[in-house]
């Protein structure tokens, strides 16, 4: 700065004094010393005034932007205009960014063919992202649809489940051949039980009758116990006490064992726990020829057994000396109900791919209809499905109205002040915002409706038979 400085007060133009006279000496400093070229504002190095002069003028806009904000992406400048906050700001519907690129190709470098192809893509880039902004806006200014399942016009289940059993089967001939390459394996499956494996069937379409035909044609020499886990219930003590029974008839058949005079203190195995049946299931008894018991499980991911506990006391049953297990499962997620020690000690399972292709129709026959008019078993299943995602109070709530309706049957309903004291006296709620809140819940998912009585007030009753509505009280209890 300082030669710009003396060249320019060599000049006679730029002098302080107009015409003084310039002597040949400062002519020729002035011409050594030549005015460096400047490209954009200087980089602020030193000094608080520069570093003062460089800051942004607009502090106070929101997102601390300039009128126009130069972003620099290689040789292309994108301008970004602040008008388009302000008519976002002032509910516009134009996109968050609006991007108004010109090209700048005084200092690009590469012929103009490649310089026109890279604007190109660079075009496209700030199109994606524009076009992705504008989806955002849109996305978030939706309205929320208020229509609901039961606005449709669904068929009645029976006519559904008829009609879904007149439907004619198709590649026969493809599904007999392909249960027949599988029932040349049935020696193999035998010799895999006898190895100590568990017998685990997997694969699209039901396994029931292949199974079944399994035990019936190869698993003659050993007693077989059936669960049918596609169940909604299933009492597995009594499976455990048929194993034991079972397990005892054919050590009293071949004679001799090791217990001694156990057959005289003999107890009933109803009477014994489980511990003292599982423990009878894996006693050495027998001396010379093995005495067996084929447990099957149609559906062990089925809803009767996925709970911890039961798989727990299935892996037990498994690990047995005396118990050959072979399963089923169709669940894609079924293998998480196990863990390591479960699947590689107790179960040992030996998968085996069998896909039969073969409709689901006896385990379908104990599923509600999705898209058919429900009885009240299905209305019961909905029920509980939506009160359990609920939170303790709202179910703590919904079963003072299902008492109050069970215990005077013949009233309208409850009057929506006597469950609001109720819930008060219980510590269920603490203001009438809150009992508002959940009965807001209930009515969303049509759990609750609300009437008026011939007093006037408002009455809160449950669309449910007292069956149903005792039998869902039952349900969200446990």
């Amino acid at each position: 700065m300082g030669g710009l400085a003396k060249s320019a007060s060599a000049h006679p133009s730029r002098s302080g004094t107009v015409g003084q006279p310039v002597n040949r000496a400062d002519r020729a400093r002035a011409k050594e010393v030549k005015p460096r070229a400047v490209h954009g504002p200087r980089r602020p190095n030193r000094g608080p005034a520069r570093e003062s002069a460089c800051r942004p003028q607009n502090l106070h806009h929101p997102l601390g932007l300039s009128n126009f904000t130069h972003l620099r992406r290689g040789n292309q400048r994108a301008t970004v205009r602040e008008s388009s906050l302000r008519q976002r700001q002032a509910g516009g519907n134009t996109s968050f960014f609006t991007f108004l690129c010109s090209s700048n190709f005084g200092s690009g470098r590469g012929s103009p063919k490649e310089r026109m192809e890279s604007n190109c893509v660079e075009e496209e880039e700030f199109e994606f992202s524009r076009n992705y902004f504008l989806a955002k806006e849109l996305g978030t200014s939706s309205k929320k649809s208020a229509r609901k399942l039961s606005d449709i016009n669904i068929v009645d289940e029976q006519e559904l489940r008829e009609t879904y059993a007149n439907l004619e089967p198709k590649h026969e001939k493809e599904i007999n051949d392909l249960m027949n390459s599988y029932k040349k394996k049935y020696s193999e499956w035998v010799f895999i039980l006898r190895c100590g494996f568990g017998l685990l069937m997997y694969g699209f379409g039901s396994k029931k009758s292949l199974i079944e035909d399994f035990a019936s044609t190869a698993l003659t020499d050993y007693s077989v116990v059936v669960i049918n886990g596609y169940l909604q219930q299933i009492n597995l003590k009594q499976v455990v006490i048929t194993l034991a029974e079972l397990l005892w008839d054919q050590l009293k058949m071949h004679g001799k064992t090791t217990l001694g005079n156990f057959t005289k203190n003999q107890q009933p195995f109803n009477t014994k726990s489980m511990d003292d049946l599982i423990a009878f299931l894996d006693g050495p008894h027998f001396e010379g020829k093995e005495c067996f018991v084929c447990l099957i499980v149609h559906n062990i991911d089925g809803p009767g057994l996925r709970d911890s506990d039961t798989q727990q006391y299935l892996a037990r049953i498994s690990a047995c000396s005396h118990i050959c297990v072979v399963a089923s499962i169709d669940h894609v997620n079924a293998p998480l109900l196990w863990d390591k020690k479960m699947v590689h000690t107790q179960f040992n399972w030996y998968w085996h791919h069998v896909p039969t292709f073969a409709p689901y129709k006896i385990e379908g026959m104990f599923f509600p209809l999705v898209l058919a008019h429900s009885g009240s078993a299905q209305t019961v299943k909905t029920a509980s499905i939506v009160l359990q995602s609920l939170t303790p109070n709202a179910q703590s709530v919904f079963k003072v109205v299902a008492e109050h309706q069970l215990a005077h049957p013949d009233e309208e309903g409850m009057p929506l002040n006597n469950l609001y004291t109720v819930c008060r006296e219980r510590f269920l709620v603490s203001s009438q915002i809150t009992l508002n809140a959940h009965l807001t819940e209930f009515k969303d998912h049509e759990l609750v409706k609300t009437k008026r009585n011939s007093d006037g007030q408002d009455c809160l009753y449950i669309p449910l038979t007292s069956e149903a509505l005792e039998k869902l009280v039952q349900e969200i209890s446990h």
